[in-house]
């Protein structure tokens, strides 16, 4: 979300922000719409201030008894009365359209992320490990799961249809044992890795899985991204079911209304008794039926099921000033999360890569705009311990203009080699959002002395993807004999076992 006014001191440097994210300009028709918010505000000041004082003249002319100037204040007052609450309409109308043009907007890249139109124009930035040898050609995980008889998809879609899965045994327990050794690492001590980074120091936190409207909105998942979310609806009770009636009522059929009547008045200089008449000839019955029926195609109460736990995470924030000396605030969840994958048709449609649901353990930072792009990298390294310790083969890419996120300002991508496949996968994608988000939260900070000194910088990571470090902890692992060895670090987690292989 965009400060406005930030946008009008500095159109220029907007728009080639928006190029670089491979956008049109933007400055000019979000600048028109805020010239016609703020005349709006204007002339609402006006006519209230007008109100104001023709309620003191009202008062002045009764008490010297001037009845004929009395008479004639108190029709413009009667006037007014209709004036103002359909101005004040008008205006939230208007400040609705430049928040709209605005949520859909991608936050700007940083000037050192690389330019690009797609994947293709990444940069590795580094590497750590190697890819091992094999003396047969090594499988993919679906195949290793699916001969032991532990991973079985057909199972799943029984239950809930396609990209799901239904693990079992020594494979449930691994991606348990995953989850639980990654919240371990980062919930450790700070401490410093052998790059002498600080890392760890997280608190682990237990969110909630589903969430309201503008929770999804704080981090930008909504409104463009809707589709791509899971659904939750609750009925709404009679007490709720009525206060909504009575909003759309109000402000789809009598602000409308309210405005029509205004511009008439405005264009042909109607008197508060002709626009009275004109009321009365409105089927207001009619008007009342059809908000019902309205309301009764909204008479469910709307959660989302979480895409990944930044969501709730980040959100902790949200509406809120944050004392400065409690930041950076440093949080760790592992969460089931729900996406529904809308723009994956045909993509990765064997095995675990790509699912309806799967278990994520987030990191999310909350800090001044002065540290966050050190908080970044040490982000990064976090995320990179988790693999460095499960010893597989990764490397890191600055993401291109053209590859982040909706959200970032620059994004660093974790991809493990997955030797099944013969390719690199994402497993942790590490991004600095600014004041993005925090804008769309109202999240700010303050200094000792109380005062505000502007929003907060959020930044969100995978430390790691637990379903995507299962999938490369069994290509990595297995044996020629199709079993999997447990990795050094999650025996402890493993009640001893050291290699999974069919029962």
């Amino acid at each position: 979300m965009y400060d406005i006014k930030w946008i009008r001191d500095n159109p220029d440097a907007f728009d080639r922000g928006l190029k670089r994210r491979g956008l049109e300009p933007l400055s000019a028709k979000l600048i028109k719409l805020d010239e016609t918010r703020r005349a709006l505000i204007t002339k609402l000041e006006q006519a209230q201030a007008r109100r104001n004082a023709a309620s003191k003249e009202i008062g002045q002319a009764k008490a010297k008894k001037d009845e004929a100037t009395a008479q004639k204040l108190m029709a413009e007052m009667t006037e007014l009365k209709t004036l103002v609450p359909a101005m004040e309409a008008e205006e939230k109308a208007a400040v609705e359209v430049l928040d709209k043009e605005l949520a859909q907007i991608p936050n700007l890249p940083l000037d050192d992320v690389p330019d690009g139109a797609d994947e293709k124009g990444n940069v590795e930035r580094h590497q750590f490990g190697n890819k091992r040898n094999y003396s047969v050609t090594p499988k993919q995980h679906f195949e290793l799961g699916e001969a032991l008889g532990m991973m079985d998809f057909e199972l799943a879609a029984k239950l809930s249809g396609a990209r799901f899965v239904v693990l079992q045994k020594g494979l449930a327990r691994l991606e348990r044992a995953l989850g639980q050794f990654m919240l371990d690492v980062h919930t450790a001590a700070k401490h410093k890795n052998d790059n002498g980074v600080e890392i760890s120091g997280y608190t682990e936190i237990n969110p909630p899985l589903l969430v309201r409207d503008d929770v999804m909105f704080g981090t930008a998942q909504l409104p463009k991204f809707e589709e791509d979310q899971f659904q939750a609806l609750k009925p709404l009770s009679l007490e709720d079911f009525i206060r909504r009636f009575s909003k759309i009522h109000h402000e789809r059929h009598f602000i409308p209304w309210a405005n029509e009547a205004r511009r008439r008045m405005q264009e042909e200089g109607w008197t508060s008794d002709q626009i009275n008449s004109w009321s009365a000839t409105i089927d207001w019955d009619a008007k009342l039926e059809v908000a019902k029926s309205e309301a009764l195609k909204e008479q469910f109460e709307r959660y989302w099921l979480i895409p990944t736990a930044e969501v709730p995470l980040t959100n902790l924030v949200r509406e809120s000033i944050v004392e400065e000396d409690k930041l950076p605030m440093r949080l760790t969840a592992c969460t089931p999360c729900f996406r529904a994958e809308a723009g994956a048709a045909g993509k990765d449609t064997r095995g675990m890569i790509r699912q309806h649901q799967f278990t994520k353990v987030e990191l999310v930072s909350i800090t001044t705009p002065e540290k966050s792009r050190d908080e970044h990298e040490r982000m990064l390294a976090c995320a990179e311990e988790v693999l460095k310790k499960l010893d597989l083969h990764y490397r890191v890419v600055t993401l291109c203009t053209g590859d982040m996120g909706f959200a970032a300002q620059k994004t660093y991508d974790i991809e493990v080699w997955l030797p099944g496949q013969g390719a690199y996968r994402e497993i942790s994608s590490c991004s600095v959002c600014g004041e993005f988000q925090a804008r769309r939260m109202d999240a700010r900070y303050k200094g000792k002395d109380g005062k505000v000194k502007g929003h907060v910088h959020t930044l969100n990571g995978s430390g790691v993807a637990v379903g995507r470090a299962l999938i490369a902890v069994m290509e990595t692992y297995q044996q020629d004999d199709g079993s999997i060895l447990v990795p050094e670090a999650l025996k402890p987690y493993m009640g001893g076992m050291s290699k999974i292989e069919r029962a």
